[in-house]
């Protein structure tokens, strides 16, 4: 009997799993709606008032986005006013949506990514996993390995996409 080969490994495929640039800290959303009178209106003192009394320490050292799930209407200052009282404790403040941020954060960790180390590689980009990764950072991978690597793929080693191959 003959032994089996693992044809995949012999290949000599790098594959790079994007889900691992995703952020393990922990990531809080500050959302407007609940400080707005009936849902829907800022009123100033108010809000003033509701930003002093918040225990800003139960965001100490998370990633923070500031959003407002209200259909209303935010005057700029009052994002700026909270992110004045979040910047001191959390690790960092975002406007927008815990998608959005969670997103930026991926981009922002995948610049840690040394396209040098793929020169002449071929590389597959995995495509299925448990987080759905945005398309963003598809689109990033491969502008970063595009001047470096022999070949890049998508989907598994043993079933792949070819999308670019070096002439």
């Amino acid at each position: 009997m003959e032994p089996i080969v693992n044809k995949v490994e012999q290949s000599g495929i790098i594959s790079l799993d994007l889900e691992s640039y995703f952020t393990k800290e922990t990531i809080k959303v500050f959302d407007l709606k609940d400080h707005l009178f009936m849902g829907l209106i800022l009123k100033e003192k108010d809000f003033r008032t509701a930003l002093l009394s918040i225990d800003w320490s139960e965001f100490k050292d998370a990633h923070v986005a500031i959003t407002c799930s209200a259909d209303a209407i935010i005057p700029m200052w009052a994002n700026m006013l909270v992110a004045v009282y979040l910047t001191p404790v959390a690790k960092s403040v975002h406007f927008g949506s815990e998608a959005s941020l969670r997103e930026q954060l991926l981009l922002d960790a995948m610049n840690s990514i040394n396209p040098s180390d793929y020169t002449d590689q071929r590389v597959v980009v995995k495509g299925c996993g448990e987080d759905p990764v945005p398309a963003s950072a598809y689109v990033k991978i491969t502008s970063l390995l595009r001047p470096y690597a022999k070949s890049i793929m998508y989907g598994e080693p043993c079933s792949t996409v070819p999308l670019y191959k070096k002439k």
